[in-house]
């Protein structure tokens, strides 16, 4: 294809609810989308850095500007472009991982719409539905949590993570397992809140048979998560830390993680959390899809990347309304019903199938739209 203008909307969106983690809380998503047009068809892709650099180095402000003076410029300036040609095009700009991946996802759509094909048919997936978890924040006190984690249970979901931090973890969970009885799925994820001297009191968290703990340590320690699995039952799972398929690899070798959440945007775009899958697959390690308050444009992407064989538990793949009021998208993303109870159904429209709200783009607009063109 040919790539002939990107432009850049900076949206903000209210959550239904504040979404609290170790590392602050959330009252709005702060979301800046990327529009391509080529010679073939229009594309959409999300960028999932936050509004602030406290998850990650990578902001909204900070990938604006990347995309805006060298990323957009290197694919507008390329004779062809493809999804495929995307990273090479772009590897002369050192990380800035969640800015290419937004703008590879937006390629990616137009390139599949071009060809009216569907995203979940050109990874390969292979399941119509998907498993559906759901995150759970920090709450204020215990009462708000159970009220919140019954809700979830009543919808449907089929699985249960919650956020944790030092001071904020035992009792929680202890009190979500008695909700949820010996047999609900319950998983934690901390957020690199803790250090190696908590070691002794994470093991702790070992009597409440959890499905794993999230991320417990520094991304860049991948020493403190080894010490921790061999000193823990409950299985080790790292996120963060798997930037792309050579660390994965490296960490499952070196026996820091035996589960591993795949976010696209985390590893610069979902043709490299394909090679993530397939390397995981390949080692006998499951893998699950994470999610970071994306709309239904990256929700849509998500839900297809999870349909693939190796994403064996759920992810974090929920219905629209968990975060939103409305969503960016025509047809917002809805639980099953029936013997598809706690699933989103995998679009099958071409490219990520969904069709983006343009009228909320201009409603939702935080300032004008960049545009950059040849």
């Amino acid at each position: 294809m040919r790539l002939e203008a990107v432009t850049l909307h900076r949206l903000s969106m209210p959550l239904v609810r504040p979404f609290e983690t170790s590392f602050g809380r959330q009252t709005s998503r702060v979301v800046l989308m990327v529009h391509v047009r080529t010679d073939e068809a229009e594309g959409w892709g999300e960028c999932v850095a936050m509004d602030s650099p406290l998850y990650s180095s990578e902001y909204v402000d900070g990938c604006e500007n990347v995309i805006r003076n060298y990323l957009a410029p290197a694919l507008l300036a390329a004779t062809e472009v493809s999804a495929e040609t995307v990273a090479p095009l772009l590897s002369f700009v050192i990380g800035h991982r969640m800015a290419k991946a937004a703008l590879e996802a937006a390629v990616l759509d137009a390139q599949l719409r071009g060809a009216g094909r569907s995203l979940a048919s050109h990874f390969g997936a292979t399941r119509e539905w998907v498993d559906c978890g759901v995150s759970v924040g920090i709450s204020p006190d215990i009462d708000s949590l159970l009220a919140e984690v019954a809700g979830y249970v009543e919808a449907g979901y089929r699985r249960i993570k919650l956020k944790i931090k030092p001071g904020w973890d035992l009792e929680p969970v202890a009190e979500v397992r008695a909700l949820l009885g010996p047999a609900g799925r319950l998983q934690v994820d901390a957020n690199t809140a803790y250090t190696v001297g908590d070691i002794p009191h994470l093991a702790r968290l070992d009597e409440f048979a959890l499905l794993l703990i999230e991320q417990p340590f520094a991304e860049e320690d991948l020493a403190a998560h080894v010490t921790l699995a061999r000193h823990i039952r409950t299985p080790v799972c790292l996120d963060e830390s798997i930037l792309n398929e050579h660390v994965a690899r490296d960490a499952i070798e070196r026996g820091a993680t035996s589960v591993v959440n795949i976010k696209a945007g985390r590893m610069g775009g979902y043709l490299e959390a394909l090679r993530v899958h397939d390397a995981c697959v390949e080692l006998g390690v499951p893998v699950w899809c994470g999610g970071m308050l994306e709309t239904g444009v990256g929700r849509a992407a998500n839900v297809a990347l999870a349909a693939l064989p190796g994403f064996s538990l759920p992810g974090d793949t929920s219905a629209s309304n968990r975060y939103f009021a409305e969503d960016l998208i025509t047809e917002p993303f809805a639980l099953g019903t029936g013997k598809n109870s706690g699933q989103l159904a995998v679009p099958t429209a071409p490219g990520t199938g969904v069709s983006v709200r343009e009228d909320l783009v201009r409603d939702w607009a935080l300032a004008a739209p960049v545009g950059i063109r040849r």
